[in-house]
């Protein structure tokens, strides 16, 4: 039977989408909402992933919940996800979409500022999926997205650290494929190009700067964070059952030409 558009509803899946009180992350939620999944906000600050949580319910009209732990923490992740999955049952979908970026020319790089963007964009995605992916093992399904970039293939001046953590991300999802895809879990990653948002404000109003993200793209537009939603709700619905270990680039063609 050819499965129809049943097939990308995620009713009675939970998913949790770290990073989630504003910027993409929001919107990610919202979809995974709409979609028909109970959705768990993350985020640093309690209140502010709270008041995410109950604008996503609303607008909505799905069950969601707000959690706040330090994804760079080992100890409180596994604290984190073992009283999250004590309330609100297993996780069937883990969104890794926390994470910073950092510039400054790679000779005056700060140890610093390397070590949180390792910690941030790089070693959270491994501890959520490390923890998450143990109930998902014993249940024999699951599904890990995690948010790349367009700079995991491509460079730009003040952003080498950055690059190198979007490009190991890429390989942590093939190594996440490849030793999980044997349960029936699936791990892939969504690369965005230029989005704008909350964090990039400055960027989109430095006309210099958009008029190259507009040249440089062949969409001709920086992106919306609406355009990661279907791409999102594939990767964690049934739709991908069969796609794994792969990065889905949402950049308007940026990446496919020269």
């Amino acid at each position: 039977m050819i499965p129809g558009l049943g097939a990308f509803s995620l009713e009675g899946k939970t998913a949790l989408v770290t990073g989630s009180s504003q910027g993409i992350g929001r919107t990610l939620v919202e979809g995974l909402a709409a979609a028909g999944a109970s959705v768990v906000v993350h985020g640093r600050d309690a209140a502010k992933a709270a008041r995410a949580a109950a604008e996503v319910a609303e607008a909505t009209g799905v069950q969601t919940r707000s959690v706040t732990f330090d994804v760079t923490d080992p100890a409180a992740v596994d604290a984190g996800i073992a009283a999250l999955e004590a309330e609100s049952g297993p996780l069937d979908v883990l969104v890794n979409n926390a994470g910073i970026q950092r510039r400054a020319p790679i000779g005056e790089f700060s140890d610093a500022d390397w070590d949180d963007l390792l910690a941030t964009n790089l070693s959270s995605a491994f501890y959520l999926a490390r923890r998450v992916s143990r109930g998902m093992v014993e249940r024999g399904s699951g599904k890990i997205i995690q948010i790349g970039s367009v700079q995991s293939q491509l460079a730009r001046p003040g952003i080498a650290p950055y690059s190198a953590t979007k490009g190991a991300i890429v390989m942590l999802t093939k190594g996440l494929c490849a030793d999980l895809a044997p349960h029936g879990i699936q791990a892939n990653a969504i690369a965005p190009g230029y989005f704008a948002t909350e964090l990039t404000q400055a960027l989109v109003r430095d006309e210099q700067f958009s008029s190259w993200v507009r040249g440089r793209t062949p969409a001709g537009r920086w992106g919306d964070t609406q355009d990661l939603v279907g791409a999102l709700v594939f990767l964690a619905s049934a739709a991908s059952d069969f796609v794994n270990g792969q990065t889905l680039f949402v950049d308007g063609g940026m990446t496919a030409v020269v």
